[in-house]
């Protein structure tokens, strides 16, 4: 049984890429790591922190619903979420990493996300990049 590493976060792109990845799982017979990431700092505070774990308890829901042998990380631990993903991609030796993608309008096209870019050129492992 491998493992798959999905980034969330409570956004379309973020649900997308939880879908797809409940769907490899199944798949695969794959445990699934989903990862949540903030840096934290002043930016995410205790009200930040409590929505978050609502969120999360969701998605908890929702995987236990799936059927899927999988686990959700919150990490706060001043790292940027590109840094988190590729992290716990290598320290569970994940097979593949699944990201979500936004739309983005014909100029933002030219610009990747900065975490979406860092993650597909700096994973040792393969990069599925999913359309929200």
């Amino acid at each position: 049984m491998g493992t798959i590493v999905v980034g969330y976060v409570p956004k379309p792109e973020g649900r997308a890429a939880l879908a797809r990845a409940v769907e490899e799982a199944k798949l695969r017979g794959s445990h699934l790591v989903v990862v949540n990431s903030h840096r934290g700092g002043r930016d995410f505070d205790d009200e930040d922190a409590v929505q978050t774990e609502e969120q999360l308890k969701e998605v908890r829901e929702q995987l236990a619903d799936s059927g899927v042998d999988a686990e959700v990380r919150q990490l706060v631990r001043g790292m940027d979420p590109a840094d988190d993903l590729i992290k716990v991609a290598d320290e569970s030796g994940a097979d593949f990493i699944i990201i979500g993608l936004r739309r983005r309008s014909p100029v933002g096209k030219l610009i990747l996300g900065s975490n979406a870019q860092r993650v597909l050129l700096d994973a040792t492992c393969p990069v599925l990049a999913v359309k929200a």
